[in-house]
């Protein structure tokens, strides 16, 4: 009995170390599914209803700017007579509606840093992050079972389903794009190596560089290079080193296309310069040549090339002799290797070249060659978007103070309501497409994602949180998220550790993707910032009493 009891209190005693509300939210909110997060907002204020919010000016519990920004929808709708038409109204409504499930999510995030020790916080980010990086094992080892070879980094069957493409398949917890994952892992790497935690550095590295998310592996290394030369120990130094030998195996051994892919890509686009294969020279055997025109050296190869060649005659003559005794043997035909041109990627039009063919035909959205782009002759799709952005403010002057409005120029709202059924479900009868997004960033995406699957990159991709705050929301939108966004956790500098290269991070990966709207990451930023704010001032009350 007493050993039922002390199992039983053992039991309790593990579940009290963490926040289980907390990490089934989590998981449950990182879901892609936009329906399954409004569903972990609902129950997580099922089991915690707490609407305290403590928003103020001075000291503000959590950041402003996830009221400002929709002010700024709101201002803008009545500016330009948005509250016109059914569709419009619902457009804006649902990308406010995306603030303010932000904002919801951040609010329980920080119930949870204020109800909680630290111990079992940092006992709950590392089960979620352990829990993603089983994910994200099992989403290869699937990948294996499916293939039958140990590596699909380098598998060229299926017609080539996976090889440099297999990191796309790579995409954990959250069944999202393997760019999230990415920078999940890449959270991870960073908040254990400050902590020291070398076997979750080492497994987290493991789980980014599968994603073979190679944007997110370079802002990782330029900040782990920061991390090494200002602020490091010599064994966070060892780790960082270790860290960056991973990444040199995997593109090395694991995955070199993604090293060629790179190579190119730098090529091709940012030089604007095309791969030029040289016809090959004539090649003459050296047992061929003239003895005048050889060296002494040359002149004693030709002797080893031409014994060998006459133990090779002798060698197919014994072959033939064998052939003919087994003549009556039934003759076996080899199998095609997986990896000959038969088994190739093929480049036929996928049915989502298909379909957004088929939108821009119907919507009458004019595409340009990606080949020769002529919108200032730059050939990243992304580097196009910033173009097109100042180009429209240019035009536009007066719009650049709070924006073109919401969804109506470069957010994930605005491809939501054009209904493309790409981003999230949308109803086509309630389908809104703004003008401006649509000669822009939706004729930008659609040049380079209705051609072959090799431009289908997010370095050809508009989406970027700059580009939507600037488009959409003005300078006005831009000065709210330096000042009660990142000037929210600015003002605990003193208290971060992990924070500070964690803050350099999401500064990077800003300007990949709508991630305020993806509703993903950046909850998982929040909870940590919020976490190494509480540090430092736990231990100090811990050392008082």
């Amino acid at each position: 009995m007493n050993a039922q009891n002390f199992s039983l209190q053992s039991l309790k005693n593990l579940l009290r170390q963490i926040d289980w509300k907390l990490l089934l939210f989590l998981i449950i909110f990182l879901n892609v599914k936009l329906l399954v997060k409004i569903v972990a907002v609902i129950i997580i204020y099922l089991l915690r209803p707490d609407w305290k919010l403590g928003m103020s000016w001075n000291n503000s519990r959590l950041p402003l700017f996830y009221v400002l920004i929709p002010a700024i929808a709101i201002i803008n709708g009545f500016f330009y007579g948005s509250f016109t038409s059914a569709p419009n109204i619902i457009a804006i409504a649902t990308g406010i509606g995306f603030w303010i499930l932000c904002l919801l999510a951040v609010h329980q995030v920080k119930l949870s840093v204020e109800q909680n020790n630290v111990a079992v916080l940092h006992n709950t980010v590392l089960v979620f992050f352990a829990i993603n990086i089983l994910f994200s094992l099992l989403n290869l080892a699937h990948i294996v079972f499916e293939i039958g070879d140990i590596n699909p980094y380098r598998y060229q069957g299926n017609f080539q389903k996976y090889f440099i493409g297999t990191g796309d398949y790579i995409k954990g917890v959250s069944f999202d794009t393997s760019t999230t994952n990415a920078v999940i892992n890449a959270f991870a790497v960073v908040y254990f190596l400050t902590r020291e935690k070398a076997i979750w550095v080492l497994l987290s590295m493991t789980g980014l560089l599968l994603t073979a998310s190679n944007f997110t592996n370079l802002i990782l290394l330029s900040t782990l290079a920061l991390l090494f030369i200002f602020k490091s120990s010599a064994n966070q130094k060892s780790l960082i080193i270790v860290c960056s030998a991973m990444l040199v195996i995997f593109l090395s051994k694991v995955s070199p296309q993604n090293d060629t892919y790179i190579l190119t890509g730098l090529n091709n686009y940012l030089f604007h310069q095309k791969s030029v294969v040289q016809p090959a020279a004539a090649i003459v055997r050296i047992t061929e040549r003239e003895d005048s025109s050889l060296s002494e050296e040359e002149k004693m190869q030709k002797i080893a090339q031409l014994y060998l060649d006459s133990l090779s005659v002798v060698e197919a003559k014994d072959k033939m002799v064998m052939a003919e005794d087994s003549a009556r043997i039934k003759p076996v035909i080899p199998a095609p290797s997986i990896h000959s041109v038969p088994f190739q990627r093929k480049h036929d039009t996928s049915e989502l070249q298909k379909t957004l063919t088929t939108f821009a035909n119907a919507n009458q959205i004019s595409l340009f060659p990606i080949e020769s782009p002529g919108r200032n002759n730059l050939h990243l799709g992304k580097l196009v978007g910033a173009a097109e952005t100042i180009n429209f403010f240019k035009s536009h002057p007066k719009k650049i103070i709070t924006g073109n409005g919401i969804g109506n120029f470069s957010s994930k709202l605005a491809f939501r309501t054009a209904a493309l059924n790409i981003v999230g479900g949308y109803p086509t009868n309630l389908r809104y497409i703004n003008e401006d997004f649509k000669n822009n960033h939706l004729s930008l995406f659609l040049s380079y994602f209705t051609r072959d699957k090799e431009n289908h990159s997010i370095i050809n991709s508009p989406n970027s949180t700059y580009d939507q705050l600037l488009s959409e929301y003005g300078l006005l939108g831009v000065a709210f998220f330096f000042i009660f966004y990142i000037g929210f956790f600015i003002s605990n500098i003193k208290k971060l550790t992990y924070g500070i290269p964690l803050l350099l991070l999401l500064g990077a990966v800003f300007f990949v993707e709508y991630w305020f709207e993806q509703l993903s990451v950046v909850i998982i930023f929040e909870l940590l910032l919020l976490l190494n704010i509480k540090e430092p001032g736990e231990s100090l009350n811990t050392s008082n009493g």
